[in-house]
């Protein structure tokens, strides 16, 4: 990508297209940019298109642009979904989106164990923070933010890996995760809630083919722990 700003569009993006963008990013770029007609900028759509364009009209909370050159980028592989417990924190639970996203998750799917907190999910302000951090990270993909669903449910979808981290003692199966990620495999990460996943939970994930893992020896918050595993990941299969 170039140095251009980079905005969302949330549509798909085609060749020689003639756009009229969002109102809060033509916001942005007329009141707050102050650009004019003739300037260039960026668009990407979140699936993995990139354009630039050039900037054809403005009016105050207006801004039409016309579509020059495209780019495409794949999907990055392996992929990773999140399937965590939110807490009621809401600043720790933004944060996290904030942070998986700049680490290149493709999914996020917020699940109800026995002990959640269920608190009503915020889509609206969640999928700005998506866009604002993939923005910010230069990327081109755009996580999903899934529906709400029981742990048992996402445990019965398939996915080449399912890693399930928890705490509990009596558990002698689990293994640290540097020996129990595979690399090159697309992966659920479970992170359960703040009083952790109970026996009969982790019962379910191991007959839905599961792995239990260990983060470490310090007892770790949700966010810290789904930041970790996620950091583990990343690093394992994309920091070339």
């Amino acid at each position: 990508m170039t140095e251009l700003p980079l905005f969302y569009y949330p549509e798909l993006l085609r060749a020689n297209d003639t756009l009229s963008l969002p109102e809060d990013e033509a916001r942005h770029v007329v009141q707050v940019l102050r650009m004019k007609p003739g300037e260039l900028l960026q668009l990407v759509d979140g699936i993995g298109h990139s354009a630039q364009c050039a900037i054809s009209d403005t009016g105050k909370k207006t801004c039409t642009v016309r579509v020059s050159t495209m780019d495409f980028q794949e999907q990055p592989q392996p992929r990773l979904q999140l399937c965590i417990a939110f807490t009621k924190n809401t600043a720790r639970n933004e944060w996290l989106l904030e942070k998986a996203t700049e680490l290149g998750v493709s999914s996020i799917q917020p699940i109800i164990c026995n002990r959640s907190n269920r608190e009503r999910n915020k889509e609206e302000r969640w999928q700005k923070i998506l866009v604002s951090a993939m923005l910010q990270s230069q990327q081109t993909w755009l996580p999903e933010l899934c529906p709400t669903q029981s742990l048992e449910a996402v445990l019965n979808t398939s996915f080449s890996q399912k890693l399930l981290a928890h705490c509990l003692s009596s558990d002698t199966s689990r293994q640290p995760i540097s020996i129990a990620l595979k690399k090159g495999l697309d992966t659920q990460l479970f992170i359960g809630p703040e009083g952790d996943f109970s026996e009969h939970e982790l019962q379910l994930a191991k007959t839905a083919g599961a792995t239990t893992i260990s983060l470490g020896s310090n007892r770790l918050r949700t966010e810290t722990a789904a930041l970790a595993a996620i950091s583990q990941f990343y690093l394992f299969n994309h920091a070339h």
